[in-house]
């Protein structure tokens, strides 16, 4: 009999990625979801198909033996995860509060079944805390004698792969590049580490995911805002690394970036190591075959311009470090001028067009809920003006 990996959430991650996966290693996976039409797709035709793309080549990757199950459907729920060897959750940070209960009452019902089978869950979502803040949301509906830290194993994660918007004609069929090392924080597993081909266990995992929030969501971001100044004809991450001076500011804002993890993270991450990450992240930006566009990698400015995020977070850390953060710093201004993005993004920049330069800075990053000195807020705002002027001047 086959293992059984519950995933909750079938978006393009939970799908593209964290299923197939496990499918790809001998798992019968079972989604679970919000989108009705979806799940009853999913459960006629019992499968679909990842088609991985990197330049030239594409590999069709057949996922079968799926079932989906809808999110208020109490009972099913309960019971495949209590069936579960293993379970992932890919819904995104804001979805979480939602879910918590139904998923603290399948975890309540699972342990009055079988006591003696603790669940691992794979926090496949890129969360700052991750674990942390699910322990607190989860506990809140539990009962206090519950023994969680005994039962339950959150395992953070650090995700990498990319999956472009995707065509709504053919919900069966997905797009993404071909990478897919699932970094996992070794630490947090209560079972032995499944046998999968593609885990790829670390820790700290701290140090893994500020290496995705400030390398690689940086460097894309920054070619998305970057890009979008350019030309109005640019449409994707690929035509924007085809700019030289987008690709060497890109570059240079991700060497600004290494030298931070280096800094904090020195018994981890070497040099030369960084450096070759560097390198593929460019290779896979670079990647036509996936059309990934400007749009999609630099819409929700709210969340990336906030003083914890890819941007302004690095910059805080390279200041308080006294490192060089001059290229990161024009992406943060060119996403200042970013206009191919939503209604909602379009909506949040025209809000603050009008603020003086320091209160925009302090507005857009929410600076007044970092908890970080006035000071250090006169710091960056100094320095961008410096950039800004700069630009300006050349």
């Amino acid at each position: 009999m086959k293992p059984i990996f519950v995933q909750w959430g079938a978006g393009n991650i939970g799908r593209a990625f964290i299923g197939q996966v496990f499918a790809s290693n001998g798992y019968r996976v079972c989604f679970i979801d919000i989108d009705a039409p979806l799940i009853d797709l999913l459960n006629r035709t019992g499968g679909y198909t990842v088609q991985t793309v990197d330049g030239e080549r594409t590999q069709d990757l057949s996922v079968e033996d799926v079932t989906a199950v809808h999110v208020d459907d109490v009972e099913q729920v309960a019971a495949w995860i209590t069936q579960a060897d293993v379970m992932g959750v890919s819904v995104g940070a804001n979805i979480w509060p939602a879910i918590a209960a139904p998923l603290a009452r399948a975890i309540e019902r699972r342990y009055e079944r079988c006591p003696e089978r603790p669940l691992d869950i794979i926090l496949a979502e890129n969360m700052n805390n991750g674990a942390r803040i699910v322990r607190e949301l989860l506990t809140a509906h539990l009962d206090p004698a519950f023994p969680f830290s005994l039962y339950i194993g959150l395992i953070e994660t650090s995700i990498g792969k990319m999956v472009p918007i995707q065509d709504p004609s053919n919900r069966l069929l997905l797009r993404a590049e071909s990478y897919d090392d699932l970094i996992v924080d070794e630490r947090g597993f209560i079972n032995p580490i499944p046998a999968v081909r593609q885990l790829r266990p670390v820790q700290p995992i701290e140090a893994y995911v500020e290496r995705k929030l400030y390398i690689h969501n940086m460097g894309h971001a920054c070619t998305a805002y970057l890009g979008a100044l350019c030309d109005d004809g640019i449409s994707t991450i690929a035509d924007a690394l085809e700019i030289e001076h987008v690709v060497t500011t890109v570059r240079r804002a991700m060497e600004q970036a290494k030298a931070v993890l280096l800094h904090r993270y020195g018994q981890t991450f070497t040099a030369e190591a960084l450096d070759e990450h560097i390198d593929d992240l460019l290779r896979r930006f670079s990647n036509r075959a996936l059309g990934d566009t400007i749009f999609r990698v630099g819409r929700d400015l709210k969340r990336k311009l906030r003083w914890n995020d890819r941007f302004m977070g690095l910059m805080i850390e390279a200041e308080e470090a006294h490192l060089n953060w001059d290229a990161v710093g024009a992406g943060y201004l060119a996403a200042l001028q970013f206009r191919d993005s939503s209604e909602a993004d379009r909506a949040f920049l025209a809000s603050v067009e009008h603020l003086p330069f320091r209160e925009k800075i302090r507005t857009v990053s929410s600076w007044d809920e970092s908890g970080m000195s006035r000071g250090m807020l006169e710091a960056i705002v100094a320095t961008l003006q410096r950039i800004d002027a700069s630009h300006t001047q050349s």
